[in-house]
């Protein structure tokens, strides 16, 4: 459980710090990764699995959902 708190507050605090310079578009990408980042690792340690696997996919599928929101957004404009 340790190690998934260290992983949800790191990526945490990249995902805040690394917005600065960054289009909308990657704003949003950069969000959903580490929002995604930190639920597939706090899933995983409910679950008993591995937390860097479930850190990484989570990141993949919250980096998507962000882009699919972006691209969503536009098409509305």
């Amino acid at each position: 459980m340790r190690q998934a708190a260290m992983i949800v507050v790191l990526a945490g605090a990249l995902g805040l710090s690394g917005c600065s310079g960054l289009n909308d578009r990657n704003q949003k990408m950069l969000s959903g990764a580490a929002i995604g980042a930190g639920v597939g690792a706090v899933g995983t340690v409910l679950t008993g699995g591995c937390v860097t696997c479930g850190t990484v996919i989570g990141g993949a599928v919250g980096t998507g959902v962000g882009y699919i929101m972006h691209e969503n957004e536009e098409a509305r404009k």
